[in-house]
């Protein structure tokens, strides 16, 4: 149990300062000054029994009375609480394994300037998590600062999540985007015996193998998959790709990437030759004078030289 004990002269309830807090979130506030739309609301103090509504200043500061510790304290016995109410899955869960961007707009320790795709520039959090993919449950959590790759301590952030009591014998492979394409993480998945599912950039080293794969395994109509034995450099040894082909549909996106660039160039008319047409055969005009344009040509019947390029793209 976590217990606050305030030190002012006449201090708000803690539970009161949670109930603002909570409602505060409910209504969509985003940052602690977002709280203080809700003291002017005299009608909801009065339904909540509050004589006096919290400051952002408030809530912030009981928050800041939290140490690391009674953070821990307080979250273990929840977070066991939500894992005996997980269903026993006898095929096992999937660890997914991804990182996400979290904006800052204060000071917080950790907020570094890195990737960030919604708003660039701005300081963020670079958290790595683990999620049971068929449950929805976060496994395990580091945060990080936001100058962090995707894949930096993937290997001892896995070790401390499969090392938690529903993990083990629960899991039954590990999953991850391309930010963690790494020959470290399939060492220790390879050792441990897991197996994995890792997002592969499309280099052009893979497209070249993927455009070699002769036998296809239909899925469906417009799917089929293939595979194919590569070592990329750095690797001690090669590895199963698989490629999953989907034929372009006009009515029905393809989710995926073109395998292949193919660069055209039709050019027409290349040495620019004129090709007259016939000359004018009308000596006069109808009002019987002589035409000004009698047997001159002035048209031709071919267009002058045209060049135009393209780039094909095949799957």
């Amino acid at each position: 149990m976590c217990r606050c004990i305030c030190d002012r002269p006449t201090p708000i309830d803690p539970g009161e300062t949670y109930t603002a807090f909570l409602l505060a979130v409910v209504a969509g506030a985003r940052r602690f000054a977002h709280t203080a739309l809700l003291r002017a609301d005299r009608a909801l103090h009065v339904l909540l029994g509050m004589e006096r509504f919290p400051t952002d200043g408030t809530i912030r500061n009981l928050f800041k009375r939290f140490t690391q510790g009674m953070m821990v304290r307080f979250y273990e016995p929840l977070w066991a609480c939500q894992v005996e109410r997980l269903p026993h899955r006898a095929e096992g869960y999937s660890v997914d394994s991804d990182a996400t961007v979290l904006e800052r707009y204060g000071e917080q320790e950790g907020v570094k300037k890195g990737y960030n795709p919604r708003k660039p520039g701005r300081g963020s959090h670079h958290p790595l998590l683990a999620v049971l993919g068929e449950a929805y449950f976060v496994l395990h959590g580091w945060r990080r600062s936001g100058n962090t790759t995707a894949g930096l301590g993937v290997v001892e952030f896995l070790k401390e999540a499969l090392a938690k009591p529903p993990a083990k014998g629960w899991i039954r492979a590990v999953r991850a985007d391309s930010g963690f394409l790494d020959q470290a993480l399939f060492q220790y998945l390879e050792e441990v015996g897991l197996h994995y599912i890792v997002v592969a950039r499309m280099t052009r080293w893979l497209k070249r193998e993927a455009t070699q794969v002769k036998q296809w395994r239909a899925l469906e109509a417009t799917c089929a998959v293939g595979e194919f034995q590569l070592q990329l450099w750095g690797w001690d040894r090669a590895r199963r790709f698989v490629v999953v082909r989907e034929q372009l549909c006009p009515e029905k996106r393809s989710p995926g990437r073109k395998l292949r660039e193919v660069p055209r160039a039709e050019v027409f008319n290349a040495l620019n030759h004129a090709n007259f047409g016939q000359p004018t055969n009308t000596a006069f005009t109808t009002f019987g004078g002589y035409s000004a344009v009698a047997g001159r040509i002035t048209n031709t019947v071919t267009p002058a030289r045209q060049i135009q390029f393209g780039l094909k793209l095949l799957f």
